[in-house]
């Protein structure tokens, strides 16, 4: 694909020149190893993807699909980092087959990083538009990979007035025991920015599921509301 592959030869040359190997150290270990990066702040992320992405056509469904395995396929972190900007601003575009494409991408070279943003901006957005896709995450939501786990739980995390309440809470209450960490903070998050739409739905849900959810899961669902009122 020829937009794509401008855009990879100009993603890696202009990244590449810019990297930092002082920075790129820490930034390694602020994610405790599990990536190597090439030192670039966010600011500067921000500038080079403008600069990689100027006076070229916007890309299609099949660019972005193409785009977005590439930079999975490149070791450092970066070039995911661009792929989950260009598909966050990109995602409209999109037909419900690409739920396919952001699966794969949640469920390779996963952590939070990646995974949180795809969740509310790609997977999330793409359920929005094509409601028929839920049935997709309700399958999610039951998997054994935590990263799908977690994205079912967050992917209405910008929802706002258009969440799926029953949905959200059905989600919560189903991996409500779950051990890991990253499964009981997604759902105490998702609880606390539901909550700014409907607090008084979220403080009943958790006061009918306390005995079920962590501690975690409650501490942050009720962060920001008042439970005594």
């Amino acid at each position: 694909m020829p937009l794509a592959e401008e855009i990879l030869n100009r993603l890696t040359s202009t990244y590449a020149a810019a990297q930092d190997p002082a920075r790129a150290t820490a930034m390694t270990a602020y994610m405790r190893e599990q990536f190597p990066f090439l030192g670039l702040p966010a600011p500067a992320q921000s500038r080079l993807s403008r600069e990689v992405l100027a006076g070229l056509p916007r890309p299609d469904e099949a660019t972005l699909d193409a785009v977005a395995r590439a930079c999975w396929a490149l070791a450092e972190r970066e070039y995911q980092y661009f792929a989950c900007g260009l598909l966050r601003r990109r995602v409209k575009v999109c037909s419900p087959g690409f739920l396919a494409t952001a699966r794969y991408l949640v469920e390779n070279r996963s952590w939070w990083d990646t995974v949180d943003t795809l969740a509310a901006h790609v997977v999330g957005p793409l359920v929005l538009a094509h409601p028929e896709l839920a049935a997709e995450l309700d399958r999610w939501i039951a998997d054994e990979n935590l990263w799908l786990v977690r994205t079912a739980i967050l992917h209405q995390l910008t929802g706002k007035e258009r969440t799926d309440a029953d949905r959200l809470f059905a989600y919560c209450t189903a991996r409500a025991g779950h051990p890991d960490f990253f499964i009981r903070k997604a759902i105490g998050w998702a609880l606390r920015e539901y909550a700014k739409t409907d607090p008084a739905a979220v403080r009943a849900y958790v006061r009918g599921q306390h005995a079920r959810l962590s501690p975690l899961s409650v501490r942050e669902a009720l962060k920001n509301i008042d439970i005594h009122h």
